[in-house]
Order: structure tokens, then sequence, then C-alpha cells
């Protein structure tokens, strides 16, 4: 038990001397590159191998998708879902608060039309 220790943490002192950093400024360099010139940042994610089929029969008959092309497939579709249920969600808003701004002008006007009027010699001298 005692040799173990002494060997493990003779090991951790030597691991802790002999650490070096290690430089990532190729691999930024290299997506700042992809990015800037259009291109997705992993060149794996997309393309014609990864998107098309593995095979295609002779018959013309469509092959069936990949699991990676079907996860993709349902990931943009949640995504246009919840787009087009952001969107509607915003219109809503939008439309809640120009009624809201319409009510209240309304009854601002209202306010203003119920006030008292002057009656007799001053309703007289105005006209």
């Amino acid at each position: 038990m005692y040799l173990t220790n002494l060997m493990t943490k003779n090991l951790l002192i030597v691991c802790k001397q002999s650490s070096r950093s290690i430089s990532c400024t190729q691999t930024l360099n290299i997506k700042e590159w992809r990015v800037s010139r259009g291109l997705p940042v992993n060149r794996n994610a997309e393309g014609v191998l990864t998107d098309g089929p593995d095979y295609t029969f002779l018959d013309g008959r469509p092959t069936p998708l990949l699991h990676k092309q079907k996860l993709r497939m349902l990931k943009q579709r949640d995504f246009a879902s919840r787009i087009v249920e952001l969107s509607s969600e915003l219109d809503f808003a939008k439309t809640r608060h120009e009624k809201m701004i319409e009510a209240k002008e309304e009854e601002r006007k209202t306010i203003l039309s119920n006030r008292l009027k002057p009656k007799g010699k001053t309703l007289l001298n105005k006209k």
C-alpha cells in the first residue's frame, strides 16, 4: 500500500512538471477562414457527402434517410415550427399593443369630451 501511494505521488509530481501548454490558434484560424468565406465552421456538418445518400437503387426508388439526416430534418422542422409560433406571438403582441394605445387615446378623448362645459354668458361670449 505504501509503495503504491509513493508511486502515485511520484507520478503526479512528474505529470505536473512535464505539462506543457498547447496552442489552439491554428484551429481558430481555420474556423475564422471558413466563416469568412461563408462556409460552415464544421466541414462535416453539411455538404454533398453528408446530405446525399450512401447508395442509390438502379430502378429509381428513393433511398431511406440516414439516422443523422432524419435527426437533422426533425431538428429543422422543430426550428421552423418554433419560428412560426414566435412570429405569430409577435404579431399578436403588436396588434394588442396598438389596441391598447388606441383604447388609451379613446379614453382620453372621452374624458376630455365629458368635462364640465361653461354655461350661460360665458358660452355666449365664446361664439
